[in-house]
C-alpha cells in the first residue's frame, strides 16, 4: 500500500513538473497580450491627461490673478485706513503712506492718487486748503458745469520716478466716477468698468490700453465716521495680465481677461499669447471687489508639461518584464506544490476560524438590531435593502421591502408632513446618503394599508462606513407622532390665547375712544387734561400689548406654519416694505431715512414669511439709530453659489457689540446697546427660523464706516415671474 502511494506521489511530481512550464508559457502569452492592450489604451488617454494638466494650469493662473488683485485691494485699503486716521494729512504723509505701494512691485499699476470731492463754488477754497498741506503745483480747473468735481490732490507715479501731476478732475471719466461713488456709498473698495485712463488718452492708439481703477474710501475712525475722499490706483490691463499670467503659466498658456461691466457686458481687458495652435480652452470666473472678472485660458497640448509622457513605452517594457517574472514565479510555485501544501492547510484553518468569528459577530449584531427600539434600515450601493430591523418594519408597517428607490414612496406610502404631497425620491435620507450627503431630522408621514391613519417619523441618514467593504447607506427612524401632536396642541393653544387676549384689548381701546369723545365737550381744566393724558397712556399700553401678541404669534407660525413657496420678485416686495415703514414721513422731516435699493433678483420663497424677515430687518435699521439722526439703509443682492442669492441690509445705526453677535438671533435676547428702544427680542429669532426653513443661513457683521450689515441667503427662482416687473432702481432715494 505504501509502495502504491509512493508511485502515485511520483506520478504527481512528474505531472507537476510538466504542468509548471505549460502554465508559465500560457501566463507569459497572456501577460504580453494584456500589456500590449494596456499600452494602446494609455496612448488613447493622452488627451485626458492633457485636459487634467490644462485644468491644473488654469486653476493656478486663476489663483495668481485673484491673489494679485486681492493684494492690490488690500494695500489700497491699508493706505486708505491710514489716511483716515490723520486729520492733517499732508503731501509728505501721502508720499510716506504710498511708498509701500511703489516698493511692492505691482504689475500694471500706473499712478496712485488721493482724490477729494468739491462743489464748483468751493474750488478756490479747496485749492488753497490743500496747497497749505504741501500740494505743489496744484491747479484745480472747473469744467464749467454745476456737477460735483473729483480732484486728485496728491499723486504718485508707479511706473517711473518722475513727479506726478495733481489736480486732474476724475469726474471727466464716467467709469471712474461711478466706481468712486459706489465706494463712497458702500464704504468698501470698488473697481471701475474698463476704459482708457485720462493720462493715456493723449497717447497714439496702438499704445493705449483698456484699463481700470481701484478706489478705496477714506473715513475717519470712531463712532461717527466722516468721509474725506478716496485713494485711487490706476491699472493697465495688458501690463497686469501679461506680468501675472507669464509668471503663473510659465509661457504655456494663452490668456484673455474679461471684466463684467455694470451694464452686464463682458469686455476684453487684456490678452496674452503663448506658442502653438490652441486646442484646449478653459474659462474661470472670480470676484474682484464689486465686479466679476473672467479668465479664459488656452494652450497647445503638445507644449503642456505632463500632458504627453513616455508612460506607454514604460508600461510596455515593464509589463513584459513583469510577465516574465510572473511566469517564472508560477513555474516555481507549480513545481513546489508539496512544499506549499502545509501552508495551504494552515491558511484553511485560519480561514475557518475567521468564518466562525464572523458568524458570531453577525449573530451578535442581529441580536442588537432586534433589541433596538428605533428602526434601522441599511441599503447597498444600488438601493437594495440589506437589513430592516423589527422596529423599522413595525414603524413602516411592511414586512416585504421594495426592490429599488423608485418604488419606496409608493410601496411604503411616504409623504411630506402635510400628508398630501408624495415625498420626492431624490430628497429621501437614504438616497442622499448614497450620494455622500448626511441628513438629520428629515420628517415624513408613513400612510399605507397597514398604517391607514399614518404616523409621523423623523429619519437620520448616513453613508455606510468604508469598513463595511461596500458602498451603501444606513438610516435610523424615530416615531415623532406624539411629539408633533403635542407641539400642534401648544400652537393651537397659543393661537386661542392670543385671540382671547386681543378681545379685551379691543374693548379697552373702545372704552378709551368713547371716554375721549366724551371729554371733547368738557370744559378745559387740569382734571380734563390729566384724564386725556391717562387715556393716551392706556392707548399706548394697549398698542404695545397687541404688538407683543402679534410677535408671539409670528414666532409660533414661523416654525410650524406650512411653507407656501412661490416665485417672489424681491424688488417690489422690498419697495412695499420700505413704503410701509416710511409712508408717514415726508422729505425733509427730522429722522427721515436715506434708502438705497440695488438690483434684486426673484427668489423661491413664501412671500408672507419673507415679508416678515424684510420688515424686521428694515424696521430695525429705521429704529436703532442715534437720537436726532436719520437712518441710512442699503438693500443689495449678490451671488451666493449656484442657484442661491445673498441679500444684505446695511445701516449706519448704533451697531451690535461683538460679544452679543453670537446670541443676537436667540429668542428674547437683546443687545445692551438696545436699552431704551422698544422691542421684544423675538424679531431676529423669527428671521432665523424663516430663513433656515427655506434652506438658507442668516448672519450679521459690522458695517464699514459704522452700523450693522445683516445678510441672509435664499434659493433663486427656477421659473420666471409671470407678472411684468418694473425696471430695478439702482439709485438712491431719500424718503
Amino acid at each position: 500500500m505504501r509502495r502504491g502511494t509512493r508511485d502515485v506521489a511520483a506520478g504527481g511530481c512528474r505531472r507537476a513538473r510538466l504542468l509548471g512550464p505549460v502554465l508559465a508559457l500560457l501566463l507569459l502569452i497572456a501577460g504580453v497580450a494584456i500589456t500590449g492592450f494596456i499600452a494602446a489604451g494609455l496612448r488613447s488617454t493622452q488627451r485626458a491627461d492633457a485636459d487634467r494638466v490644462m485644468d491644473q494650469r488654469t486653476a493656478v493662473a486663476r489663483a495668481a490673478v485673484l491673489a494679485e488683485t486681492g493684494r492690490y485691494q488690500a494695500l489700497l485699503q491699508a493706505v486708505a485706513a491710514g489716511a483716515g486716521t490723520d486729520d492733517r494729512f499732508t503731501a509728505a504723509d501721502f508720499q510716506s503712506a504710498t511708498a509701500p505701494l511703489r516698493a511692492a512691485g505691482l504689475p500694471g499699476a500706473t499712478r496712485v492718487a488721493y482724490v477729494v470731492p468739491t462743489a464748483p463754488e468751493k474750488i478756490a477754497a479747496t485749492q488753497a486748503f490743500w496747497r497749505g498741506r504741501g500740494a505743489t503745483g496744484l491747479q484745480l480747473v472747473p469744467r464749467g458745469d454745476p456737477e460735483e468735481h473729483l480732484f486728485s490732490i496728491f499723486a504718485r507715479e508707479m511706473e517711473t520716478d518722475g513727479p506726478a501731476t495733481a489736480g486732474v478732475d476724475v469726474a471727466a471719466s464716467a467709469e471712474a466716477t461711478a466706481a468712486l461713488n459706489e465706494a463712497r456709498r458702500t464704504g468698501r473698495a470698488t473697481v471701475s468698468d474698463t476704459y482708457v485712463l485720462l493720462r493715456d488718452r493723449g497717447l497714439p492708439a496702438p499704445r493705449q490700453q483698456l484699463s481700470f481703477v481701484f478706489a478705496a474710501p477714506v473715513y475717519t475712525p470712531g463712532g461717527d465716521p466722516r468721509f474725506r475722499g478716496w485713494i485711487v490706483l490706476g491699472m493697465h490691463g495688458q501690463d497686469f495680465l501679461g506680468s501675472v499670467l507669464s509668471l503663473a503659466s510659465q509661457g504655456h498658456l494663452d490668456g484673455a481677461l474679461l471684466a463684467t461691466d455694470g451694464d452686464g457686458r463682458r469686455v476684453v481687458v487684456a490678452a496674452y499669447t503663448a506658442r502653438g495652435t490652441v486646442d484646449l480652452r478653459r474659462e474661470a470666473g472670480f470676484p474682484v471687489a464689486n465686479r466679476h472678472w473672467t479668465l479664459i485660458t488656452g494652450a497647445n497640448s503638445a507644449y503642456l508639461p505632463g500632458a504627453r509622457t513616455s508612460l506607454p513605452a514604460i508600461v510596455l517594457g515593464g509589463g513584459l518584464t513583469v510577465s516574465l517574472m510572473f511566469a517564472g514565479l508560477v513555474y516555481v510555485l507549480a513545481t513546489g506544490r508539496y512544499r506549499a501544501r502545509d501552508q495551504v492547510r494552515v491558511a484553511t484553518a485560519e480561514l475557518r476560524e475567521a468564518e466562525a468569528e464572523a458568524r458570531r459577530q453577525a449573530g451578535l449584531l442581529g441580536a442588537i438590531m432586534a433589541s433596538l427600539g428605533d428602526g434601522v434600515g441599511v441599503v447597498d450601493g444600488n438601493g437594495a435593502f440589506l437589513l430592516h430591523n423589527p422596529a423599522a418594519k413595525a414603524l413602516l408597517g411592511m414586512e416585504l421591502d421594495a426592490d429599488g428607490p423608485d418604488r419606496w414612496q409608493q410601496h411604503y406610502g411616504l409623504f411630506r408632513p402635510d400628508g398630501r404631497t408624495p415625498f420626492p425620491v431624490e430628497e429621501m435620507p437614504l438616497l442622499r446618503a448614497l450620494h455622500g450627503e448626511s441628513s438629520d431630522g428629515v420628517e415624513m408621514l408613513v400612510r399605507n394599508p397597514s398604517r391607514p391613519d399614518g404616523i409621523l417619523i423623523s429619519v437620520d441618514g448616513r453613508p455606510l462606513d468604508p469598513s463595511a467593504g461596500q458602498p451603501g447607506a444606513v438610516a435610523v427612524f424615530h416615531d415623532i407622532t406624539e411629539l408633533r401632536r403635542y407641539e400642534n396642541d401648544l400652537a393651537v393653544f397659543a393661537g386661542v390665547v392670543a385671540h382671547d387676549l386681543k378681545a379685551p384689548l379691543a374693548v379697552i381701546r373702545g372704552h378709551c375712544e368713547t371716554a375721549d369723545d366724551e371729554l371733547a365737550d368738557a370744559p378745559a381744566g387740569p382734571a380734563v387734561a390729566e384724564a386725556r393724558a391717562t387715556l393716551t397712556r392706556i392707548g399706548y399700553a394697549v398698542d404695545r400689548m397687541a404688538g407683543l401678541i402679534d410677535t408671539l404669534l409670528a414666532y409660533t407660525t414661523s416654525r410650524d406654519a406650512p411653507l407656501r413657496r412661490h416665485t417672489v420678485a424681491l424688488g417690489p416686495l422690498v419697495a412695499d416694505v420700505i413704503h410701509g415703514r416710511t409712508a408717514h414721513l415726508r422729505p425733509g422731516d427730522t429722522g427721515a431715512p436715506d434708502v438705497y435699493v440695488g438690483p434684486l433678483p426673484s427668489v423661491d420663497a413664501d412671500p408672507d414669511m419673507l415679508r416678515h424677515v424684510l420688515d424686521n430687518l428694515i424696521g430695525n435699521a429705521v429704529k436703532y439709530v442715534q437720537p436726532g439722526r436719520g437712518a441710512r439703509i442699503d438693500v443689495t443682492a449678490a451671488e451666493a453659489g449656484e442657484g442661491w442669492t445673498r441679500i444684505e441690509v446695511a445701516d449706519r445705526g448704533i451697531g451690535i457689540p461683538d460679544e452679543d453677535k453670537p446670541d443676537i438671533f436667540e429668542s428674547f435676547h437683546r443687545a445692551h446697546t438696545a436699552a431704551g428702544y422698544a422691542g421684544t427680542g423675538l424679531g431676529l429669532a423669527i428671521c432665523r427660523r424663516v430663513v433656515e426653513r427655506h434652506g438658507g443661513a442668516i448672519g450679521v457683521t459690522d458695517n464699514l464706516g459704522g452700523g450693522t450689515r445683516f445678510h441672509f441667503t435664499l434659493p433663486l427662482a427656477t421659473e420666471p415671474e409671470p407678472a411684468i416687473e418694473p425696471e430695478p432702481a439702482a439709485v438712491e432715494q431719500s424718503v
